[in-house]
């Protein structure tokens, strides 16, 4: 199973409602593709380093999860196609990167 993390930032013009909906329906898209979820954080609403789609910020949110087989070009493919999102990047994590992660999710324990 390949390690990957998606960051995606959502339109500012969302409601708190369609915000958790598009989140949801997103993460119920990998898990049915067989993708275990490791970490899903919510880094709220953040100002973009530069204007997208004349919008001067967004709501990030990032995915951790491992998968099997063939499911990041039709999670991209959905990602194109829906409005919603304004930019999305996944990266393969390598064991250094999983190591970082997983120390990074700890601090982030130890201050809540």
């Amino acid at each position: 199973m390949n390690h990957y993390e998606t960051v995606f930032i959502l339109n500012p013009v969302l409601s708190e409602t369609q915000i958790k909906e598009t989140v949801q329906k997103y993460e119920d898209f990998l898990v049915s593709r067989g993708a275990k979820m490791i970490a899903k954080e919510d880094w709220g609403l953040k100002k973009l380093a530069y204007p997208i789609q004349n919008k001067k910020s967004g709501f990030y949110h990032l995915f951790e999860y491992q998968v099997a087989g063939e499911v990041i070009n039709p999670l991209e493919v959905e990602f194109r196609r829906d409005e919603r999102f304004m930019r999305y990047l996944t990266v393969t994590l390598d064991k250094h990167a999983v190591a970082w992660a997983e120390r990074r999710r700890e601090k982030l324990k130890q201050k809540a």
